[in-house]
């Protein structure tokens, strides 16, 4: 597949991992739509990416917005290529005290999102021998899950479930699980939200309890080399494709970042 022809949504693009994937495969060649819910932050960041990027407004817990959204991107860019799984969120909180409320939340972002949107984008990614590729999470599959983010944890293992049974039943898709280790994003906009909402208190214990344990080795995941991983598994095309993928940080000092993020 011809990077000049390829035509990407990457969803959860307002901010973070999803935002720095959007503006490094448009800086590549790529025709880019920038989806999430926020349309002003989408606007700001399809006018950064430039090559004709498009902002498109997209609730993925609603079935009728991610129709509506991947109509709206087939009809700006004449097809759709690729969708790229970025959104997610999680709650710091020990297991006991996670509400139903949160429970769904989380399921609802994690994982049905990333089945509504690809049900709506599989009839074009069908069409064009196209990739899906979702943003999980080591402690998913590959490790125990961290203390205060087992739900977390439980969601993504569920999402990268979720992508074996999509491949089950459209084998003419790509579809990727993407495992990523510990990374903020970039800076500014750019920056990750995923711990907007916890209390910083709590998170500077958790961080003390996550190093002294293991759990986090301090090494961060590089946005760019990121996006030239995405982008690798994105022009595999029609004629191959990765089913899973891992990429790992290497051990170094990253507490400073950490507190910040």
């Amino acid at each position: 597949m011809s990077e000049r022809a390829l035509r990407v949504a990457v969803v959860g693009a307002s901010a973070g991992l999803g935002r720095c994937i959007g503006i490094g495969l448009a800086a590549k060649g790529a025709s880019v739509a920038f989806l999430a819910r926020r349309l002003d932050r989408l606007t700001n960041a399809a006018k950064e990416a430039g090559n004709g990027a498009a902002a498109v407004a997209c609730d993925v817990t609603d079935a009728a917005s991610c129709q509506n959204a991947v109509a709206e991107v087939v009809d700006t860019f004449g097809g759709l290529d690729a969708v790229v799984y970025t959104t997610g969120m999680g709650i710091l909180a020990p297991l006991s005290d996670v509400t139903g409320e949160q429970w769904a939340n989380l399921f609802a972002t994690n994982v049905t999102g990333a089945s509504l949107i690809t049900a709506a984008a599989a009839p074009h990614l069908a069409a064009a021998g196209g990739t899906a590729v979702y943003l999980s999470s080591l402690s998913a599959s590959y490790s125990t899950p961290w203390p205060l983010l087992g739900a977390y944890a439980v969601t993504k293992a569920a999402l990268d479930k979720l992508v074996e049974a999509w491949r089950i039943e459209h084998p003419n898709i790509g579809f990727t699980r993407l495992a990523v280790g510990d990374s903020f994003g970039g800076t500014g906009d750019s920056q990750t939200e995923f711990n907007k909402n916890w209390d910083p208190k709590a998170l500077d214990t958790a961080i003390r309890f996550w190093m002294e344990n293991g759990f986090m080795q301090g090494g961060l995941v590089d946005a760019d080399h990121l996006v030239d991983v995405v982008r690798s598994v994105l022009l595999c095309g029609n004629s191959s494709f990765i089913p899973y993928l891992t990429l790992a940080p290497r051990p170094a000092d990253a507490v400073k970042e950490l507190r910040q993020w």
